[in-house]
C-alpha cells in the first residue's frame, strides 16, 4: 500500500530540508560560531532546535478563483540567553531570508513562499538565563489545491 503524503507535510518537510540544510550552511559560511539547526531531540547548546507549526492562511478572491491554497508558517527559535543571543537571533534571520529567496518554491513544492514577519522577542528580564526568540512567519501559496 502507497503512503499518503499530504500537502501539509510536503511543505514542514521543505521548510526543515532549508534549514537544516541551506541555512546551517550560510551560517557556517560566516566567520562566527552559531549553533547550528538540526531536528532531533537535542537540548543542549551546540544546536538549536526550532518549531515549525502550520495553519491554513485567509485566501483572497483571486487565489479562490483561481484554486489557490494559502498557509501561514511560523518557525520559532528559542536561543539560550549569552552575550551572542541577539546576534545569532539576526544570523538565523537573515541566514532564513537569503536560503528562501534563492528557493522561494520550497524545492517545488510551493508556488511562492515570502517571509511576512520577523520577530525578535527578548528576554523580560535580561541576565536571568531566560531565552531569546525568533518567530519568522511565512506566507505559502500551493496552486490547484483547493477542494
Amino acid at each position: 500500500m502507497s503512503e499518503i503524503v499530504f500537502i501539509e507535510q510536503q511543505i514542514i518537510n521543505a521548510v526543515r530540508k532549508l534549514l537544516a540544510g541551506k541555512v546551517n550552511e550560510k551560517l557556517n559560511n560566516w566567520n562566527f560560531f552559531f549553533p547550528l539547526i538540526e531536528f532531533s531531540n537535542y537540548g543542549g547548546v551546540s544546536a538549536i532546535v526550532p518549531v515549525i507549526s502550520l495553519s491554513s492562511c485567509e485566501q483572497s478572491e483571486k487565489e479562490r478563483i483561481i484554486r489557490q491554497d494559502a498557509y501561514t508558517l511560523a518557525i520559532s527559535f528559542s536561543v539560550s540567553e549569552t552575550a551572542d543571543s541577539e546576534l545569532s537571533c539576526y544570523a538565523y534571520a537573515n541566514a532564513f531570508g537569503i536560503a528562501l529567496g534563492d528557493d522561494v518554491t520550497l524545492g517545488g513544492v510551493a508556488d511562492r513562499a515570502v517571509i511576512t514577519n520577523k520577530k525578535y522577542v527578548p528576554p523580560k528580564k535580561p541576565n536571568c538565563g531566560m531565552e531569546w526568540e525568533l518567530v519568522i512567519t511565512l506566507r505559502v501559496t500551493v496552486e490547484g489545491m483547493s477542494k
